[in-house]
């Protein structure tokens, strides 16, 4: 059971920024783009883009730019899309 005080702090927590990405990003070849707006992309889900890059070796390289922060570069990844999308 949680105290009163513990959870008064959680309740004036501020919620984290989770503004979805422009779509419009992925046009721009060096951005990185959050994994959500990838698999928007890609039709798929973030849980497919982390087995795609850990077993496909032409998939892009996912960048960990923190413990809870991966990003694609998009340049790669839609030339990935293309090619699959022609194969």
């Amino acid at each position: 059971m949680q105290s009163e005080a513990t959870k008064a702090a959680q309740a004036e927590k501020p919620a984290r920024n989770t503004k979805p990405q422009p779509l419009h990003a992925a046009q721009i070849a060096e951005a990185l783009l959050k994994l959500s707006t990838a698999a928007q992309l890609g039709g798929v889900s973030e849980s497919t883009l982390y087995r795609k890059a850990a077993a496909d070796p032409s998939f892009p390289k996912l960048i960990k730019m923190g413990k809870r922060c991966t990003r694609i570069q998009a340049g790669p990844f839609m030339a990935w899309l293309s090619k699959q999308a022609g194969a």
